[in-house]
C-alpha cells in the first residue's frame, strides 16, 4: 500500500477546461480521496506532502494515439510517456495491433506490423486481446494501457493480404473474431485505409464492422485514405461509415499534407463539426509538429503491396514491376482510386529516414533520400528501392509537409485532443514527438503561443479522451476518482529535437499513476515489476480504480 498523498498550495487545473482555482489534494489507494480548500488538507504521520507552491495540478495526461504496443512489451517501465506527464496511451491504431493472430496469419502480422516497428518476434503476437493483456499486465507497466484491434490483423487472420474485396462468408468471419476481441475488453476498431491490407477492404466489409464496434459500445479510429487532395472525400467515407452504423468515432491525426492542399484540414474540422450538429458522434486527434512519421512503404501505391512484402520484393527485383511501380512513385500512375504519390507532392528533400532494421544501415538514419541519392550519385527512386529491399521493408521515415498555420487551427478546434502518433523504436532516431508532444503542446502552443487557454489545452489531454475511450473513472480530478496526476510549473518546455529527439522535456516535476510516483522531482522512479502501477483498461470487463464514477 502507497503512503497517502497530499499535494498542498497547487493551482488546480481538473480537466473540465475550467478555471484553475487553488486548493489541496489528498489521494489514497490510488483513489482521490478530496480537493480542498488551499491549507485544508491536513498530513498525519506517514503522508508523502508534496508543496506545489502554486504549481498546476491536473489529471495524468492520456496519449489519444500511439504505436506503443511493441514497446510497451519490450521496454514496460521506459521513462519517455511518464516524463512528458503521461499516465494512459491508447495503442492499436491505424490498423496495427499485435492481435488476433491464427496459426496461418501470424508470420504476415508480424511482417505487417515489422513494417512499422521493425522486426516482431514470434512471440510478440497473440491470438487475442485477452493474452496480449494478460501479458502486459505481468510485464509491469509504468503507465496504463487502452487497445484498439487493428482492422489489418483481422483481415490478415480471414482473407490474407491479398486485394481484393472480402465475400460474405469472410466478412462474417471477421466480424465475429472482431466481436470476441471487444468482449474480452479491446476498446474498439482501428481502420488504416492508406496501409495494406486494410486498404484492400470495401465498405460492405466496414460497414460490417462498424456495426459490430456500435453493438459493443465501442470506438471506431480511422486512419482515413487520404490526407493529401483526397482528404475530404476520406473525411465523407468515414462520416457515411458511421451514420450508417451508429457508432462513434475518432479520426486520426487530422491533417492536410502537401502544400497545394494546405487549408483543407480546416475544411475537415469544419465538416466534422457539420456532421456532429447532425447527430453524429465523432471527433479527432493530432499531434503538435508540422512533420508526420510513417513506414516507407507508405511512398508506394497500395497495389504494391498485394500479397504483402515478398510479393513487393518480387516486384522491385522484376524489371517491369519496378517500372510501373516507377511510374507510380515520380508520376503519379497507379490503379489505385484516390492515391497520390507522396514524393510527387513533398519531394525527395522532405523525407528523412528516421529509423532501420538492418544494423549495417544504421549510419542512414537522420538522412533525407534526396541527400542520400546524391551522395552515392543515383535517381533517388533507386535509393528508395535499394533502401526497401536491403532492410526488408521495416524502414520509417519522417515527412515535412504540413502547415504551421493550419496545424495551430487544428489543435484548437473544440474536437480535437492530443495523441502523439510515437512510433518507438530502440536504436533510432524517432520523430521527437515520441518524447515532446505533451509539454510541446502546453509550452508552444497554451502557454507561450496563446493559441489556446490552458485549461482547454488539459481538457484536450485528460477528460475529452477519457470520454472518448470509455474511461469513466480518470480525466478529471474529482473525489473518487483515480489518482492518475501530474504537477507541472510554467516553465514546461519540450527539448525533443529532429536531430535529437529523446532528450527529455523540462518543467515537469512529478507524475503519479494509481497515486504511485513514476516521476519525482523531474527524474524517473524506477520501479520493480510487481511494484509498477499501470495496467491495462478492459472495457465493459472492469474499472482500474476501486471506486469508479460515472461521469460521461
Amino acid at each position: 500500500m502507497t503512503p497517502r498523498l497530499v499535494i498542498r498550495h497547487a493551482r488546480i487545473i481538473d480537466g473540465t477546461g475550467a478555471p484553475w482555482f487553488r486548493g489541496d489534494l489528498v489521494a489514497e489507494g490510488g483513489v482521490i480521496r478530496a480537493v480542498t480548500a488551499p491549507g485544508q488538507a491536513m498530513a498525519e504521520a506517514g503522508d508523502t506532502v508534496i508543496e506545489a507552491a502554486g504549481r498546476y495540478l491536473a489529471p495524468g495526461f492520456i496519449d489519444a494515439h500511439t504505436h506503443d504496443d511493441l514497446i510497451a512489451l519490450r521496454a514496460p517501465a521506459r521513462g519517455d510517456k511518464a516524463a512528458q506527464g503521461v499516465t494512459t496511451v491508447v495503442g492499436g491504431n491505424c490498423s496495427f495491433s499485435l492481435f488476433p493472430a491464427v496459426e496461418s496469419s501470424g508470420a504476415a502480422l508480424r511482417d505487417h506490423y515489422g513494417a512499422l516497428l521493425g522486426a516482431v518476434a514470434q512471440d510478440e503476437v497473440f491470438p487475442d486481446f485477452t493474452t496480449y493483456a494478460d501479458e502486459l499486465d505481468a510485464a509491469g507497466m509504468n503507465t496504463h494501457y487502452v487497445g484498439l484491434v487493428g482492422h489489418a490483423a483481422l483481415r490478415l487472420a480471414v482473407v490474407g493480404f491479398e486485394r481484393r474485396a472480402a465475400s460474405a462468408a469472410e466478412r462474417q468471419t471477421m466480424c465475429a473474431l472482431l466481436d470476441r476481441q471487444l468482449e474480452q475488453g479491446a476498446a474498439g476498431l482501428s481502420l488504416g485505409l492508406v496501409y495494406p491490407p486494410s486498404a484492400f477492404a470495401d465498405e460492405d466489409e466496414l460497414l460490417a464492422l462498424a456495426a459490430v464496434v456500435a453493438r459493443r459500445g465501442r470506438l471506431l479510429a480511422a486512419h482515413v485514405r487520404s490526407y493529401e487532395g483526397g482528404l475530404l472525400d476520406s473525411v465523407e467515407e468515414f462520416l457515411r461509415l458511421l451514420r450508417a452504423a451508429k457508432a462513434a468515432g475518432l479520426l486520426s491525426h487530422l491533417q492536410a499534407a502537401g502544400a497545394p492542399y494546405w487549408g483543407q484540414a480546416r475544411q475537415a474540422a469544419a465538416r466534422l463539426e457539420q456532421e456532429r450538429q447532425a447527430g453524429t458522434d465523432v471527433s479527432f486527434d493530432m499531434y503538435p509538429y508540422p512533420a508526420g512519421s510513417s513506414t516507407i512503404l507508405q511512398l508506394l501505391p497500395p497495389s504494391a503491396l498485394d500479397g504483402g512484402y515478398p510479393a513487393l520484393s518480387a516486384r522491385l527485383r522484376d524489371p517491369a514491376g519496378k517500372a510501373a511501380i516507377r511510374r507510380a512513385v515520380e508520376q503519379g500512375e497507379a490503379p489505385d482510386a484516390g492515391w497520390e504519390s507522396k514524393v510527387r507532392l513533398i519531394g525527395w528533400e522532405n523525407v528523412r529516414i528516421s529509423g532501420v532494421a538492418t544494423e549495417v544501415l544504421k549510419p542512414l538514419q537522420g538522412r533525407t533520400l534526396k541527400a542520400l541519392a546524391a551522395e552515392r550519385g543515383e535517381e533517388p527512386f533507386e535509393t528508395l528501392v535499394d533502401l526497401i529491399l536491403s532492410d526488408a521493408g521495416q524502414t520509417t521515415i519522417i515527412m515535412f509537409q504540413l502547415s504551421e498555420e493550419e496545424l495551430a487551427d487544428v489543435l484548437r478546434h473544440r474536437l480535437h485532443m492530443l495523441g502523439s502518433d510515437s512510433l518507438p523504436r530502440q536504436g533510432t532516431l524517432p520523430h521527437p514527438r515520441a518524447c515532446g508532444t505533451f509539454p510541446r503542446f502546453i509550452g508552444v502552443y497554451a502557454l507561450a503561443g496563446g493559441t489556446l487557454p490552458l485549461e482547454e489545452a488539459v481538457r484536450k489531454m485528460t477528460s475529452l479522451p477519457a470520454q472518448r475511450f470509455g474511461l469513466q473513472d480518470r480525466g478529471i480530478l474529482r473525489p473518487g476518482l483515480a489518482a492518475d496526476l501530474v504537477l507541472f510549473g510554467d516553465d514546461v518546455r519540450d527539448c525533443a529535437t529532429f536531430d535529437n529527439p529523446t532528450l527529455p522535456p523540462l518543467g515537469l516535476d512529478h507524475v503519479w499513476v494509481a497515486g504511485v510516483p513514476v516521476v519525482d522531482h523531474g527524474r524517473a522512479v524506477t520501479l520493480s515489476p510487481g511494484q509498477a502501477p499501470g495496467r491495462v483498461f478492459r472495457s465493459g470487463v472492469s474499472g482500474l480504480t476501486a471506486e469508479p464514477q460515472r461521469l460521461f
